[in-house]
C-alpha cells in the first residue's frame, strides 16, 4: 500500500499523529485525545466519527490495532475508505510499523537503532493502566518492552491476557519491587502514591509520563532515554 506524498492523511492514532507532523507531514483530520488542537478533530480513538472521516475524502486513514477498535475499522472499510491497520506491540515491530508507514507516505526515514529488550531482567514492576478495576499490562506489549530494554520487567509479564484486570484477591503484587504510575490511559498521579503502596504493599512508588511509556514512533528514542535517566537507580546499565 503506497498513497505516496502530499496525500490527504486521517489518523485515528494520538502517537501517529505526532509521529506524522514530526516527519512534515499534517494530517487533515485527528482525533480528540492526538493533543493535537490545531488540527481538525473527527472524535476519538474509540469513536471516530466515520461519516465526518468519510466526508474528508482521505486518501488513508490511520488505525492501530491495540488503540481503535475493530468495529471502526470496518465501518470505515465499508465506506470505501483506505484504511492502514498498524500494530505495535514491542520495540521490534515499532521499527518495522514505522518503516511500513514511512513507505506508504513516501517518507524517507532512517532506520532507529534501540537496544532489544533483555532477556533478563533485575527489578520487576507493577505497571497499572486503570482503576476500577484494576488493569496492567503483560510482557507482550509495547511499554512492557521499552521497560525490558532499560532492564525492568512488568509484574504480570506472563498473563495471556495483554491488559490483565485484576481482582482484589490477586493484591498485594509479591512479585513486584516497585510501582510505575503512568500518567496515561488512566491519570494517576500524587494522590495515587498511598493508595497504591497500601493495596500492592509496595513501598516505592513512581509517577512515569504515560506518553513516554505507551506512545511509540519518532518519540520512541527520547523516551527510552529520558525513562532510562528517571529510573537510572533502579538499574545499573
Amino acid at each position: 500500500m503506497v498513497v505516496g506524498a502530499g496525500k490527504r492523511i486521517v489518523s485515528l492514532v494520538p502517537s501517529v499523529t505526532e509521529t506524522l507532523l514530526a516527519w512534515g507531514v499534517t494530517p487533515v483530520a485527528c482525533t480528540s485525545f492526538c493533543g493535537q488542537k490545531h488540527l481538525k478533530h473527527v472524535g476519538g480513538t474509540k469513536n471516530p466519527e466515520i461519516e465526518a472521516i468519510a466526508e474528508l475524502a482521505p486518501d488513508l486513514v490511520l488505525v492501530d490495532r491495540e488503540e481503535n477498535r475493530k468495529q471502526d475499522f470496518d465501518a470505515l472499510k465499508s465506506q470505501g475508505l483506505t484504511v492502514m491497520a498498524l500494530h505495535v506491540t514491542s520495540l521490534e515491530t515499532c521499527e518495522q510499523e514505522m518503516n511500513r508507514l514511512a513507505q506508504a507516505i513516501g517518507v524517507q526515514r532512517e532506520d532507529v537503532n534501540i537496544p532489544s529488550s533483555k532477556d533478563t531482567c533485575a527489578v520487576v514492576a507493577f505497571v497499572p493502566i486503570w482503576r476500577k478495576p484494576w488493569m496492567t499490562i503483560n510482557g507482550m506489549s509495547y511499554g512492557a518492552s521499552l521497560l525490558r530494554s532499560i532492564g525492568i520487567d512488568v509484574s504480570h509479564a506472563s498473563s495471556k491476557d495483554p491488559y490483565p484486570v485484576l481482582s482484589m484477591s490477586q493484591f498485594p503484587i509479591s512479585n513486584a519491587s516497585v510501582a510505575l504510575l503512568p500518567s496515561e490511559p488512566y491519570t494517576f498521579g500524587e494522590k495515587h502514591i498511598s493508595e497504591i503502596r497500601e493495596l500492592c504493599g509496595i513501598d516505592d512508588v513512581r509517577l512515569i509520563d504515560g506518553k513516554d511509556l505507551f506512545w511509540w514512533g519518532h518519540r520512541t528514542p527520547s523516551a527510552r532515554r529520558k525513562l532510562k535517566s528517571q529510573l537510572s537507580d533502579l538499574v545499573s546499565s
